[in-house]
């Protein structure tokens, strides 16, 4: 393990910054274990599994959402790292889009066209029950939303960088003013009037607020005297929204309410982002530092270097645990009803091998986020056939 921290270290540029790429392994790591945490199966009469939560019977636990929710902190190094990487583009804007699309892209296709495969597979040769497909679809594909909103977002990097240019870190506020208008519309005194499509306005404001933040600060237009702004002004905005304008204080969604905060995102969910924007950012120098240890640094070299098979594949190793467990019935802490704290206790035994076998499946589908140089058009448009026919299985189309 030393001699490969070694190497990892000795191939590593001398410009490179640690930081955002530690601040983007963190940010990483948080989404497979919020899910795997907060995510829990019921098994019905029929053998089946069913997507569960143990936030319904704990809301006490709704803290920890607060920590393990960092796509903020992922959007926030993704403009930031976008902009370097528009500065030193060759050749056209779309050119440079494109690239960036494709290396989000593969992994996507990959995974769904893999599941077209295996869900008569599971179900004809291995008799899976058809509920327990439509839960794994539903887990697999759940992540999947994220690269379509960043793909949306990183294409309008060249818009994000002209407005940084021109407003800095204020170029970030009219996102923030567009969701607190949204979010008063459908929460204030006129909510019943309005529709209920209103909240799907709130998507790509909500996201693209913590990815300009990340371009202004990539175009050095974010200060400390603005970083400090954003932790307290956020944190205060936070503690408002829960203590006195009843926001969900879960910031993922709970099975039986009626409010989430995250699909789509709420003002809580930028304030937050605010928040932990501006503790990056203060903290950036000393995260660097700490980085410089070899033994620190290469696990962030390779949970970047993993990043979209991480996302793609956490819930299909945590599927892989819970549905051969399901036939033998009730399992403590991976099948059955997460609601005493003995299943919070197993749910943490099971994690090292939820681990294990994500780092055994990304040992196979790690190539999806390879160019594929010998993949003809031919074997693409069946990949995308099939990634089609998943997708519409999931979402409940087919």
């Amino acid at each position: 393990m030393n001699a490969l921290a070694e190497r990892i270290e000795a191939r590593t540029p001398a410009h490179r910054d640690r930081a955002i790429d530690g601040l983007r392994a963190l940010a990483l790591l948080a989404v497979p274990t919020g899910h795997w945490l907060l995510g829990g199966f019921t098994l019905s009469s029929d053998g089946a599994i069913h997507n569960a939560s143990p936030l319904s019977a704990f809301g006490a636990l709704a803290p920890a959402s607060w920590i393990l929710q960092m796509l903020g902190i992922f959007f926030l190094v993704g403009g930031y790292a976008s902009v370097l990487s528009y500065r030193r583009h060759e050749g056209s804007t779309a050119a440079w889009l494109k690239g960036r699309v494709a290396r989000l892209g593969r992994p996507v296709l990959g995974v769904t066209a893999v599941w077209a495969l295996l869900l008569p597979l599971l179900h004809y040769g291995f008799d899976v029950p058809g509920d327990t497909l439509r839960t794994a679809s539903t887990l697999v594909i759940q992540p999947l939303w994220f690269v379509g909103v960043y793909t949306v977002v990183t294409a309008l990097t060249p818009l994000c960088v002209r407005a940084a240019r021109r407003a800095g870190v204020w170029a970030a506020a009219p996102l923030l003013g567009s969701v607190a208008v949204v979010d008063f519309l459908r929460y204030g005194p006129y909510a019943d009037a309005m529709p209920s499509w209103l909240s799907v306005l709130n998507i790509l404001p909500g996201w693209l607020f913590a990815y300009q933040l990340g371009v202004s600060w990539g175009e050095g237009r974010v200060t400390r005297r603005h970083a400090w702004g954003l932790l307290l002004g956020g944190a205060a905005l936070f503690a408002a929204l829960l203590l006195a304008f009843g926001y969900p204080a879960s910031m993922v969604g709970v099975p039986g309410e009626a409010r989430t905060n995250s699909h789509p995102p709420s003002l809580l969910v930028l304030a937050l982002a605010a928040a932990q924007s501006g503790a990056a950012i203060l903290l950036r120098e000393r995260f660097g530092k700490l980085l410089r240890r070899p033994a620190l640094w290469a696990p962030v070299v390779v949970v970047n270097l993993s990043a979209m098979t991480i996302l793609c594949w956490h819930q299909t190793a945590m599927l892989a645990a819970a549905i051969p467990a399901s036939y033998g019935g009730e399992v403590p802490g991976l099948v059955g009803a997460p609601d005493a704290v003995g299943w919070i206790l197993a749910r943490f035994a099971w994690m090292p091998l939820f681990a294990g076998l994500l780092v055994l499946i990304g040992r196979f589908t790690r190539h999806f986020e390879s160019p594929w140089t010998r993949t003809g058009p031919a074997r693409r448009t069946v990949a995308g056939l099939l990634a089609a026919g998943f997708a519409a299985f999931a979402l409940g189309l087919a």
